[in-house]
């Protein structure tokens, strides 16, 4: 009898927060080590953390808007990507963690007329822009996480 071990992929469990205007503007931020790689804010869900906290604690701590700043409109999950073979070494590496890539759900926030402009966590965000979503740039992401983003667009925008 020949025994077939199946292993499941693991993926880190993830959201992000797209933070939208009143006018339609949605936030982008630039990450600090990756001139020119712009995207929502996102982050991990940790142990015994529902994925609604997960995205308003991300949201707070890389952007600065605490819950009272937005209303959530509405979340979509089961957006999924592999890291490539240079990101997977890091996260085995140097983070331990036994994942080859990230499941995400994505939140989208409509923000108060009062809300001030975003806070950013330096060691994350660099810098911050406002754009209509049809300017979103595919190219300004790695290619592992394009058809994520693409994907996004479209079910959130229609684009």
């Amino acid at each position: 009898m020949v025994v077939v071990w199946r292993m499941e992929k693991l993926y880190r469990p993830n959201v992000a927060g797209i933070m939208m205007r009143n006018d339609g503007m949605i936030l982008i931020c630039e990450r600090t080590k990756q001139r020119g790689a712009w995207q929502f804010p996102q982050g991990g869900i940790d142990p015994g953390e529902s994925a609604q906290d997960a995205a308003q604690r991300e949201i707070m701590e890389e952007v600065g808007y605490l819950p009272m700043h937005y209303s959530i409109l509405c979340s979509r999950a089961g957006y999924r990507y592999d890291y490539p073979q240079e990101v997977l070494e890091f996260v085995r590496e140097k983070r331990k963690q036994p994942y080859v890539g990230q499941e995400q759900e994505y939140f989208l926030c409509l923000l108060n007329g009062d809300a001030p402009e975003p806070t950013l966590d330096q060691r994350e965000f660099g810098a911050y822009r406002w754009i209509k979503p049809e300017e979103f740039q595919l190219d300004w992401l790695p290619d592992f996480k394009k058809k994520v983003y693409a994907d996004v667009l479209k079910d959130f925008f229609r684009l």
